[in-house]
């Protein structure tokens, strides 16, 4: 997206890409194959169809699946009509959906393969409509049938810059999830600047994957930056390590994101040994750091690749940092930094009072750009405590600066846990393992793995004369939370260390198991 068409909406911009390439391919799903102007007309038909059932401006609608090219088409069309699409998190266990969606108050929801059985136990209210894709619940109306009976007519344009379109809900540190609320000129913003340091220039002859999840930022951007950009984008429903080894070659793939947990399972593959990755000429990771060992593997399997990492935030579009393939030497020694601010983001580190620090102390990452979000849905307090005065976003990371402006995680202020690219919040989990007949008390910590990053650890302190077990306490949280959200291991602890207000001292939990760490987090 060129800086020019910041103040545009999505809408607007989709629409030039099919003027000016209507022939070009904009989205492919396995046989599925559509050019821009086919997905420009099906956009002006999900808008039409959307405001035909009254989902009006600022109303929201929720996608609940796997990656899509309807998915896309979903959230373009609704961009066009002013209304805002929430992807929500597949893997979360239907009462957490639920929540979300009884927070979000939808107008529809949008259903996909896999997920029809849920719908009856989201608890939605009467008469909001639910829609079928691909076969997902055959007595629900089909997305395409539906799409396909509106009319292809533009509606007049109904959405501004700084209306919402997408709004994505992360927990908190007290697990309960907050909707982000991301405007046209926020996501626009991120993407321009990206854009104009590298990491996300692409144009009309890059071939772009999409397999990271939709419902995380850095999936609904992959697939923004292309469309946006004129590009072909590649949609995988989910990552598949030999499913992709097959697709990079097949579609001569040119810019992919991952998290480092999937580049690791994707180049020590056993068919990546033989895999022609050779297109692939950026390679974006993130969402946790990255092994010198591993980026190593990654230039052997991908030697024309350039290699970005990304460190970012929902609440920032997705925006924040970027280390470029240039300092990726490791003769440079900044292999452990996640890089510099994007050109237009003004990054600080802050002491408790959001006073600046001196360079080379450990504080408070804190952000201001045009990318940071409108605010938290329907929490005022939530967002208040978000920001130092001046709209310097809080990211709840520690870090430093070096005298070359080269940005060090340190650790969390915050206590989420990223688990292979996926944010746990203590919490939630400890909410859950709670209800535990024999539990007394519990704190929930991440440690490190090879490879994951950081995995769920559980320290639980059993009632008197109880007895569990760790594939007890396993099991109870497993049916209660999402997989990815269940403890790991579990040991078995006299007391919890808190302070003098009673809070846990977490740092003391987690410093046995993050000695010899430089970078403690995942």
């Amino acid at each position: 997206m060129e800086l020019d068409q910041v103040g545009a909406t999505f809408g607007a911009v989709l629409r030039a890409r099919a003027e000016n390439q209507p022939q070009a391919v904009a989205m492919v799903l396995d046989d599925r194959v559509t050019d821009y102007a086919t997905f420009d007309r099906h956009a002006s038909q999900v808008a039409n169809g959307l405001i035909g059932i009254g989902a009006g401006r600022g109303q929201r609608v929720a996608w609940l699946g796997k990656n899509s090219d309807l998915y896309f088409e979903l959230l373009l069309g609704a961009a066009r009509a002013g209304v805002v699409t929430i992807p929500l998190n597949w893997r979360l266990a239907p009462a957490e959906i639920a929540t979300i969606l009884a927070d979000a108050d939808i107008a529809a929801l949008f259903v996909g393969p896999g997920f029809g059985p849920m719908v009856p136990l989201l608890g939605l209210p009467d008469g909001v409509p639910c829609v079928s894709i691909d076969g997902a619940a055959p007595a629900l109306p089909d997305f395409i049938v539906w799409r396909d009976g509106q009319s292809a007519e533009a509606p007049a344009s109904l959405a501004g810059p700084d209306d919402t379109v997408l709004m994505m809900y992360t927990s908190g540190t007290t697990g309960v999830a907050k909707g982000v609320e991301l405007s046209h000129a926020n996501m626009a913003t991120m993407l321009a600047s990206g854009s104009q340091r590298g990491a996300l220039a692409v144009g009309p002859e890059d071939r772009m994957m999409v397999c990271m999840p939709v419902s995380h930022v850095a999936g609904t951007d992959s697939g923004l930056v292309g469309l946006s950009n004129g590009a072909t984008v590649i949609v995988m429903a989910e990552f598949d390590p030999p499913r992709l080894v097959e697709l990079i070659p097949r579609h001569r793939i040119t810019w992919m994101m991952l998290v480092p947990a999937a580049i690791r399972l994707l180049v020590q593959h056993p068919a990546a040994a033989q895999a022609d990755f050779g297109t692939l000429r950026t390679l974006v990771y993130g969402a946790s750091p990255i092994a010198e060992a591993l980026i190593e593997q990654a230039r052997a399997a991908c030697p024309n690749a350039g290699l970005w990492q990304a460190y970012g935030l929902t609440e920032v579009s997705g925006g924040g940092t970027l280390l470029d393939p240039a300092s990726h030497d490791p003769a440079l020694g900044k292999l452990r930094s996640c890089g510099k601010p994007y050109p237009g983001f003004a990054l600080r580190i802050v002491d408790l009072d959001g006073a600046e620090v001196p360079g080379g102390t450990v504080g408070e990452i804190v952000l201001r750009a045009g990318a940071v979000m409108k605010g938290y849905w329907r929490n005022p307090a939530a967002t208040g405590a978000a920001f130092f005065p001046g709209g310097w976003l809080r990211t709840g990371d520690a870090g430093w600066m070096d005298g070359d402006g080269y940005v060090y995680i340190h650790d969390r202020v915050k206590d989420m846990i990223v688990s292979g690219g996926e944010n746990v919040y203590p919490a939630e989990v400890e909410n859950a393992l709670y209800g535990h007949p024999a539990i007394a008390d519990v704190a929930v910590i991440g440690v490190p793995d090879a490879k994951w990053g950081e995995t769920v650890k559980a320290l639980v302190v059993l009632k008197p004369g109880a007895e569990a077990d760790e594939a007890e306490i396993v099991a109870y949280a497993r049916a209660r939370i999402a997989g990815f959200k269940v403890p790991r291991s579990v040991e078995f602890i006299e007391a919890l260390p808190r302070n003098a207000a009673g809070k846990i001292l977490r740092r003391t939990l987690r410093e046995p198991y993050w000695q010899g760490h430089q970078r403690r987090v995942g």
